[in-house]
């Protein structure tokens, strides 16, 4: 009997071609994801109010947490996939489905038990006030107690773009999106549940799509699936995709630091307003920074699979494409930041103090875009080729050696404004880096496709 999914396409198909197929749906998805998320909160500010939305961007270093954990065995273990499936091991790509299952269970219920106990001195922790921590509170109470769902749902995701499923992974993301916006708003305003009521639509939605992903995992006719044996974690797998997932982990891990300084600042120097506002900027600019991420997405198993197989000028092809891509949507984001502001940040809220904050902290915030495309290519890029130290590298300077001394110092100078210009000032000098980095990997996958030729 014949196994669907075979990924050997990666290695011999025309790469534009098949940048195109495997990122577009991950595009898709990862857009669709992130408009709910746009939506979401556009109903938690009409149906609930301006404070919510504070008490929302409360959550996000938490979320990051969650989300860090998550990548810390996802992205690694996929990664680690595309390197098997090119190198024809096909016993092992097996046992790492199985080990990514078990890894999120486990990785997803000690999150859960350490958040829960400790919630409220977590969140105040975070930035919250009186005003806003109910509200945080009653959101993180449910997604936590769903976070081993949220850890399987995305591990598996990525398991499926992997294997060669790039459309049904999209699918997969769509119909959790579907449900989503069906049940929000009912949940809000007809059950009037508050922003206890976005965080059941998310849960049931994730719910519904990871009983799907493990039936489709659980059929014997891919060529990938689960197997009896394969939830044995095994020593090798598990350090290796923990290895490359340490530089998403790391990023998310320290993303959330810097939202935490982040939220202090804004609560010092702007009040619970200026916390919801970045939470408005912050939603808008990850509608084009996820857009990126779906192509690094797409990117990914065809970087990895050709690394594996030792076909280095098609590595620098998709890379090449990837970053035009990349760039082209970075620039779409920086014309709407700079020249619709207001308009973006009604559609939100009918709170003027609230808009009068998020115009010009979006204008300046979002100037740096046309260079994130590029940063976030070629961070994602070293990863894919299973080299994380310089993807760690990468990820950390941009956060801890560069954003994180902004943050410290132009509030003191420029108050308010000082922590919207420590953003981009930031991707600038990260973006430096990456083209250092990258001029010289680029100059050895060269190298390394004439020797392999020769040999």
């Amino acid at each position: 009997m014949e196994q669907r999914g075979s990924p050997s396409e990666l290695g011999t198909g025309n790469i534009r071609k098949l940048l195109l197929k495997y990122a577009i749906p991950s595009v898709i998805a990862m857009t669709a994801s992130s408009l709910y998320n746009i939506t979401d909160s556009i109903f938690i500010g009409h149906g609930v109010g301006a404070l919510a939305i504070s008490g929302l961007a409360i959550t996000f270093p938490l979320m990051n947490l969650s989300a860090a954990f998550g990548s810390l065995v996802g992205v690694g273990a996929a990664t680690l996939m595309s390197l098997r499936l090119g190198q024809k091991d096909y016993g092992t790509a097996n046992n790492i489905l199985g080990n990514v299952f078990v890894l999120n269970i486990i990785l997803g219920l000690i999150y859960t038990v350490v958040v829960l106990l400790n919630l409220d001195r977590i969140l105040y922790f975070f930035g919250a006030s009186d005003e806003t921590l109910p509200f945080a509170h009653d959101f993180m109470v449910i997604i936590s107690l769903a976070n081993i769902i949220t850890h399987l749902y995305f591990g598996l995701n990525a398991m499926l773009r992997a294997t060669g499923h790039p459309k049904k992974s999209m699918f997969t993301t769509l119909f959790s999106v579907l449900i989503n916006i069906i049940l929000a708003p009912i949940f809000i305003f007809v059950f009037r549940w508050g922003i206890r009521g976005a965080a059941l639509a998310t849960v049931i939605a994730q719910t519904s799509m990871l009983l799907w992903q493990i039936l489709h995992f659980s059929n014997s006719r891919n060529f990938i699936h689960l197997k009896k044996g394969s939830f044995r974690l095994k020593r090798r797998i598990v350090t290796e995709s923990l290895s490359i997932g340490m530089a998403p982990f790391m990023m998310n891990s320290v993303a959330s630091i810097i939202v935490l300084v982040i939220n202090t600042s804004l609560i010092r120097y702007g009040g619970d307003l200026a916390v919801g506002a970045y939470g408005i900027i912050n939603r808008i600019a990850f509608l084009f920074i996820m857009v990126v991420l779906g192509f690094n997405q797409g990117m990914q198993p065809i970087a990895g699979y050709n690394h594996g197989a030792g076909q280095f000028m098609r590595v620098n092809n998709v890379l090449k494409h990837t970053i035009v891509l990349a760039t082209s949507v970075m620039m779409v984001g920086f014309a709407i930041g700079e020249l619709f502001p207001r308009a973006v940040a009604s559609a939100f809220t009918t709170d003027q103090d609230l808009i009068d904050i998020v115009v010009p902290g979006m204008r300046i915030v979002m100037m740096s875009f046309p260079i994130i495309g590029f940063q976030m290519v070629t961070s994602n890029f070293f990863q894919s080729i299973g080299m994380p130290v310089k993807s760690i590298l990468m990820s950390l300077s941009r956060q801890v050696f560069f954003l994180l001394p902004c943050l410290l110092i132009f509030p003191r100078i420029f108050g308010l404004k000082g922590i919207w210009y420590s953003m981009p000032t930031a991707d600038v000098i990260s973006a430096v880096v990456a083209a250092v980095l990258l001029v010289g990997q680029y100059r050895k996958n060269r190298l390394n496709e004439i020797t392999h030729q020769e040999i």
